[in-house]
């Protein structure tokens, strides 16, 4: 088979850029539908036990982030050596393969199975940042950044929704239909995506040792200056944006007496003001401000709007401080914008795969942190009085990060970077 040809020209990258953008949102939507469908679901399989769903959709949850965290480096360096065109296909192939093996899942370990297919297909979100990388010119991949960003963000937003919808028809549909979209996605790459890394490009030989998570991760990050904090800055957003997910309903319940309407508005509405700094404010700021001002705004604007919600004492005032919250988006679109700046092509791939394997121990970790210090909030009230602790601690994490960024996120020079050492 000839080899792809090249994403050049604007018209191409374009293209290219469409198809990224399409694949995230497959992906991230898939995480969105699982909101309100897996646990119901989980809840019939386990005969109406609540306890039990609960106790289950725990474990479902941490195993997927396992899955990231296991395959993410793994896609990421076999991108390097192959191309990043065949890995994305095999990826979004087999998310559509994935929602039909959970659409029909017979009993709840098949649904378990179904479930880590799906984290590890997930993982491709490494490839794609990998491609983002390759097709664009180091100044300007912040903005594109913050576009893939803002694909998970509308997924974030319209899963729930679209999962909520159609799963009110039939518990099973919302899989059906993320698998014939995300086949029809599959095909328009499968004609359309040229591979953006040329032969001349790619890593020599697939090294072992650096997918192995942790040790690859390690080589890598202490290999080149600064890398290794940016990975710390982008480590603790990712834990502290594990907090709402995992205690929304709850805190929001519990405190304000919000109805499941109410929330569900109030979800929409920080959605659609991330998306929108995400979508059409990165790039502009980033030509103005840099990528390191990008990242200082981003972490303390997501630690002054975490400070905001947990010390929020009514419904109205919580509100408030979602646009000052959105303003986080800056963050992670500038981070990795300077973290590409430090590694040569040949390890864009597995770059990306180490932020995948480091957003992966988030998920592991950030839902018993966050959980477990909720419902000590919760048990010591007479005591402590602190119902917003567990986002008081997320806001001390993105406080961290700024201190960390301050010393340690600034721009590299492309003369600066070179290849490191062969491993071996």
């Amino acid at each position: 088979m000839s080899e792809p040809v090249q994403a050049t020209g604007k018209a191409g990258r374009q293209a290219a850029f469409g198809f990224i953008f399409a694949s995230a949102l497959m992906n991230s939507t898939s995480f969105g539908l699982m909101i309100p469908i897996l646990p119901n679901l989980i809840k019939q399989f386990t005969g109406g036990d609540t306890a039990a769903a609960s106790e289950w959709n725990v474990v479902f949850a941490t195993t997927w982030g396992a899955m990231q965290f296991l395959v993410g480096p793994v896609l990421g360096v076999l991108s390097d050596r192959v191309g990043r065109r065949p890995i994305l296909l095999i990826s979004n192939f087999g998310l559509a393969v994935d929602f039909l093996f959970m659409a029909f899942a017979p009993t709840l370990w098949w649904l378990y199975v179904g479930r880590i297919l799906n984290g590890m297909t997930a993982a491709s979100f490494a490839t794609g940042g990998a491609y983002v990388a390759d097709i664009t010119p180091p100044q300007d991949r912040a903005k594109n950044f913050g576009l893939l960003t803002s694909a998970f963000s509308f997924g974030f937003i319209f899963g729930p929704v679209v999962g909520g919808f159609l799963g009110d028809i039939n518990i099973r549909l919302p899989f059906l239909v993320a698998a014939g979209v995300t086949i029809l996605n599959w095909f328009y790459g499968l004609l359309i995506l040229p591979e953006s890394l040329p032969k001349e490009r790619r890593l020599p030989r697939y090294e072992w040792v650096r997918v192995i998570p942790l040790l690859g991760a390690f080589r890598l990050l202490a290999s080149h200056r600064g890398l290794f904090s940016l990975a710390g800055v982008a480590f603790l957003f990712q834990l502290a944006q594990i907090v709402l997910p995992q205690i929304f309903v709850l805190y929001a319940s519990y405190r304000y007496g919000w109805s499941m309407k109410v929330m569900g508005s109030t979800l929409l509405l920080t959605g659609i003001l991330g998306v929108i700094v995400q979508m059409f404010l990165v790039g502009p700021a980033v030509k103005r401000f840099g990528e390191r001002r990008l990242v200082l705004i981003g972490a303390a604007a997501g630690a002054l709007g975490f400070a905001w919600y947990g010390s929020a004492s009514t419904g109205w005032m919580y509100l408030l401080g979602a646009p000052i919250f959105a303003f986080s988006g800056f963050l992670m679109p500038g981070v990795q914008g300077l973290m590409s700046q430090r590694v040569p092509p040949t390890h864009q791939g597995q770059l990306q795969g180490v932020n995948q394997s480091l957003q992966g121990v988030a998920s592991i970790i950030g839902p018993s942190v966050f959980g477990l210090t909720f419902a000590f909030s919760v048990r010591h009230a007479q005591t402590i009085g602190v119902p917003g602790l567990a986002i008081y601690l997320a806001g001390g994490f993105l406080g961290l990060a700024f201190l960390l960024a301050w010393g340690f996120a600034h721009p590299q020079r492309p003369e600066a970077v070179a290849e490191p050492a062969p491993a071996g």
